[in-house]
């Protein structure tokens, strides 16, 4: 196996798994074309085999396989989509594996996992992140000899995800000015900047990580890989705490700018994904096109593509990804109330505080001891981010005790 990534490695990868991927379509989208002013597609890996580009590194890898390393099967560690394709994989080709995944992975993928791996798959869940369930996947392999799989840091994975950026650019019908990719360890975009930089080398290449998990923003500021003392769990498919080896290199010498983006700018287009253009995207799925929108003063003219990564969402998490994309756009609102414990406390609040389309979408009201005081948690949600300065003065005039809970500090993170 050799240890450097190239542009040949990568066609190669694309011949052993044309028979089982699909060449997923590179589509316009009207609404973020309007929003950039320029012509923008996406690359719409949520249509693929097991619903993400990672089938593409995973079936690569495993079909590069010796005999003797078949019979000694795979193990991996997944947020969810790298475990699908190491499932199908396995199921495909006749080889037993284990995917270990966190406890944080949405059910639906642990659902697809198990029903995609059949008989011959085993899923393992341990641990609260990524990082942890890959450390006890690599302890299983080293224990048993099993090839462990590696999701981004293995240059088999890397070709395989590399072939996205061959497609594009056989079914775009001119040249790629920009090209936005999401990152999480790296594997997908180290792989795309090596095929664009031999085959479109004017493109630009943006990566976009959560700023919640922007291990690579980390490692390109400390000059190699570092791990991050603690990750936003929320993006799951791109919340990897330590870069990969193999990407690093890569991307520092190839990729012109990583932007970090946040959670509720990702809640945002997921939101917009779905409602406008019928996307179903996980919030991985959205980075790149949301990072798209923040560069929105800096969007380039031409052609931008963005890759559209997985669509595993679980329907459950649409109520979180909503709270976050209210609070994102400033339509959301939490403070705490501190009410006198006599009559009329709360009335003067709903009458004197809040306005006409003012309303309370949380209310969580706890007694102390003290018989004087009672604080209670209150959610507000305008109908204009602009409402909020005149909010904030009523509330100044207030008689009660009124403290906003800022998106920035600890207790905010209790709420979403």
């Amino acid at each position: 196996m050799s240890n450097t990534l190239t542009a040949t490695g990568i066609e190669e990868a694309a011949r052993r798994i044309d028979p089982v991927v699909r060449h997923t379509a590179l589509e316009e989208n009207q609404r973020l074309s309007a929003l950039l002013g320029n012509r923008t597609l996406l690359k719409r890996e949520d249509s693929q085999v097991c619903r993400s580009y990672k089938v593409r590194g995973a079936f690569n890898l495993i079909a590069s396989l010796t005999d003797d390393e078949r019979r000694r099967g795979v193990v991996c560690a997944s947020a969810g989509n790298h475990g699908q394709g190491v499932a199908f994989a396995c199921s495909r080709l006749g080889i037993r594996g284990r995917v270990f995944v966190p406890s944080t992975t949405p059910r639906q993928k642990r659902e697809r996992i198990a029903a995609l791996g059949g008989d011959v798959v085993e899923l393992v869940v341990v641990g609260s992140t990524y990082d942890e369930a890959s450390a006890a996947a690599q302890w299983e392999s080293e224990r048993d000899g099993a090839v462990y799989v590696h999701p981004f840091d293995d240059v088999r994975t890397i070709e395989g995800q590399g072939t996205v950026a061959r497609e594009i650019l056989r079914q775009a019908d001119g040249p790629v000015d920009t090209l936005v990719v999401p990152v999480g360890g790296g594997g997908l975009i180290s792989g795309i900047a090596v095929w664009m930089r031999e085959h479109s080398p004017h493109t630009r290449l943006i990566g976009a990580e959560p700023a919640g998990a922007a291990s690579m923003t980390a490692a390109l500021k400390h000059g190699g890989p570092v791990a991050l003392d603690r990750i936003d769990s929320f993006v799951d498919g791109a919340a990897v705490g330590k870069i990969g080896e193999h990407a690093f290199p890569v991307v520092a010498d190839l990729v012109d700018e990583v932007v970090t983006v946040d959670e509720g700018a990702v809640c945002t287009e997921m939101l917009d994904l779905y409602q406008t253009d019928g996307i179903i995207a996980e919030p991985a799925g959205a980075l790149a096109s949301a990072a798209a929108r923040q560069l929105l003063p800096d969007a380039a003219p031409g052609t931008t593509v963005c890759v559209v990564s997985g669509g595993n969402n679980d329907v459950s998490r649409y109520a979180e990804v909503e709270k976050r994309s209210l609070v994102h756009v400033g339509l959301r609102h939490y403070f705490l109330v501190t009410f006198p414990q006599q009559p009329g406390a709360l009335r003067h609040f709903l009458d004197g505080v809040l306005d006409k389309g003012e309303d309370i979408v949380a209310f969580e009201y706890v007694k102390k001891n003290n018989r004087e005081t009672g604080p209670a948690l209150v959610g507000i949600e305008l109908e204009r981010p602009e409402d909020l300065d005149s909010l904030l003065r009523r509330m100044q005039d207030s008689p009660l005790s009124i403290e906003r809970i800022s998106p920035g500090s600890p207790l905010f993170s209790f709420l979403l």
